[in-house]
């Protein structure tokens, strides 16, 4: 791109005249055409001065943002981008094409000495300089330590919300896109590479084509859907479901678990999570205007080979943290990223303080289905008293291996549903057609085949479990300690006996946060830091484990012993 750029270190401004605007990504090194100007020197002063009042309302120049001026079309109009932001700018050039012959003097005169390829943009520079129509808006800027940063452009009353302040940081968007590199054998993130059932696609694609499929549907459900979803969870539970008054149809388990939080959590409130949990528990219950009241699972001392069933809850501190301000507590089982199944017992203690404190359970069950042998998955609105007080949260992605599909489900009795659909009516209204039918079809092909081999909902925890002991033993090869999960498709694994020097990485991150990104750099491999889900004062006890997934192909998994088996070599 040809053009006049001025800039003072990481700032910079970019006029050209050849569409399409450079995006807010783009790489800005400066071509070899480029000249460019320190904005603490009267050319760029001027030009910031003048763009002032052409920037939106609430724009501001700060470090690391471009400012991209370019000709809209022909030579009467320009535009201007913000490229930090996306903003937009546009405004006529009435006089350009007319300046008068003495200034054309002065304009060649300067250009004496410019190579021949910069000189037509810096002719375009200066038309919007002195471009009669271009107001005047003086700018003040701060130079300092060799880069220039704005001290507003504009200046802005607008901020964030309370309600999603310090929300701003995410494991997912950090870590993401450090694994993107298709050289890194990503065992990070919880999406399976595994082919989801042939039925289930080839019911989408049918229901794709036939053109009713393809508009709106019920909002709180598509019909077909929750009757599907009443039948298979009518047998689980043991009761009548009512697929219209009972179930609701969200935007994946997060949808089901944002419905949840705005629909019965009140300003004030107290909300208890037992640590380690699913990262988005703690900002939905503060962006409810709630309290989290975090409690950790303790691991018992002693075992070689722990497992997720090592993993408890204290009595006496879970009793300790109920008390009158608390409106509900959140289970996640099977829990990621432990893999742990709750055990009846457990769930009972539960139950029975929810009951004694007339508390709410949200119980997310999206790994449901993925149990390993010798454990049982119980429902605690199953339990005694429960069912009156508890949401249970499950999603198609977990069921069949469809992340990408997002869709989810929240079940529970009448009066407690009816505030979630409130929330869902006013947000997302409702879910895609085509994907609510074709799930309907795999929840139908299966419903007949529960408690029998071929029933997928069974089949793919058998087809996991091999996975997951494969995982195990590769780690313990490496001289890591995995702790095996009784149900899920993530492992906890503790690195300490590594004992890896990390101390040349300066950024204050817990241990698990640089060892993560050690990992990913120098053996290409990517995993999730523990840290992530949970609070504060249990980093500590956290820091020295990293989460992987294996519901992975085989070949994704051949990648990975590789990598953990060449780990001592240079």
């Amino acid at each position: 791109m040809s053009g006049l750029g001025f800039h003072a270190g990481r700032c910079r401004i970019m006029i050209g005249a050849v569409p399409p605007f450079p995006s807010a990504s783009a790489s800005l090194t400066g071509p070899s055409s480029c000249s460019l100007v320190d904005l603490r020197q009267p050319q760029g002063r001027g030009l910031v001065e003048k763009l002032g009042r052409r920037l939106p309302y609430g724009s501001i120049l700060q470090k690391g943002a471009t400012l991209f001026l370019q000709r809209s079309s022909g030579h009467g109009s320009w535009r201007c981008s913000l490229g930090a932001t996306g903003v937009v700018a546009h405004w006529s050039n009435g006089s350009s094409s007319t300046s008068s012959s003495s200034t054309r003097r002065r304009r060649n005169k300067s250009n004496e000495g410019q190579p021949a390829a910069q000189r037509p943009s810096m002719n375009i520079a200066r038309q919007v300089l002195t471009c009669s129509k271009f107001a005047y808006h003086s700018a003040n800027v701060h130079c300092r330590r060799g880069f220039c940063t704005s001290q507003h452009i504009m200046t802005s009353r607008h901020t964030h919300a309370k309600r999603i302040d310090g929300l701003d940081k995410n494991v997912w968007v950090a870590f993401t896109s450090l694994a993107a590199d298709p050289s890194v054998v990503n065992l990070g993130q919880g999406f399976p590479d595994i082919p989801p059932p042939s039925y289930v696609k080839e019911a989408l694609a049918r229901a794709a084509s036939e053109d009713r499929m393809n508009q709106y549907t019920r909002g709180f459900g598509h019909p077909p859907l929750v009757k599907a979803l009443s039948q298979v969870y009518g047998k689980v539970y043991g009761r009548h479901i009512d697929p219209l008054k009972e179930i609701l149809i969200t935007v994946g388990g997060y949808g089901s678990l944002f419905s949840t939080m705005q629909g019965l959590v009140e300003e004030g409130d107290e909300v208890i999570i037992i640590e380690p949990f699913f990262d988005c528990y703690v900002p939905m219950v503060r962006m409810a205007g709630a309290k989290p009241v975090l409690i950790s699972l303790r691991l018992k001392s002693g075992k070689k080979t722990p497992t997720s069933a090592d993993w408890f809850l204290d009595p006496e501190e879970l009793s300790s943290k109920f008390t009158s301000k608390t409106k509900a507590i959140i289970l996640n089982t099977p829990n990621n990223p432990i893999g742990k199944v709750f055990s009846r017992d457990e769930l009972q203690m539960i139950a029975d303080l929810c009951i004694k404190h007339d508390t709410l359970c949200f119980s997310d069950e999206v790994y449901e289905w993925l149990i390993y042998r010798g454990h049982q998955h119980i429902k605690i609105a199953t339990l005694p008293g429960m069912w009156d007080r508890t949401i249970t949260i499950s999603s198609a992605g977990k069921t069949f291996s469809v992340t990408g599909w997002k869709l989810g489900w929240s079940i529970g009795p009448q009066h407690l549903i009816k505030h979630l659909q409130t929330v869902m009516q006013n947000t997302m209204y409702t879910c895609p057609t085509p994907l609510q039918e074709a799930v309907a079809h795999g929840l139908l092909h299966n419903v007949d085949l529960m408690g029998q081999p071929e029933c997928y909902f069974s089949s793919l925890a058998e087809e996991l479990e091999g996975k997951r002991d494969r995982m195990a033993a590769i780690l313990q090869e490496a001289g890591m300690t995995p702790v095996i999960p009784e149900g899920g498709y993530f492992m906890l694994v503790d690195v300490t006996s590594l004992d890896q020097d990390l101390s040349h990485i300066v950024e204050d991150e817990s241990y698990d946060y640089k060892f993560v990104k050690w990992m990913i750099k120098e053996k290409k491999l990517a995993a999730i830091p523990v840290t992530a889900f949970v609070g504060e004062e249990s980093k500590k006890h956290f820091e020295k484990y990293i989460r992987l997934c294996f519901i992975k192909q085989d070949s994704t998994l051949d990648a990975a012993e590789t990598i953990l088996k060449n780990w001592r070599k240079i």
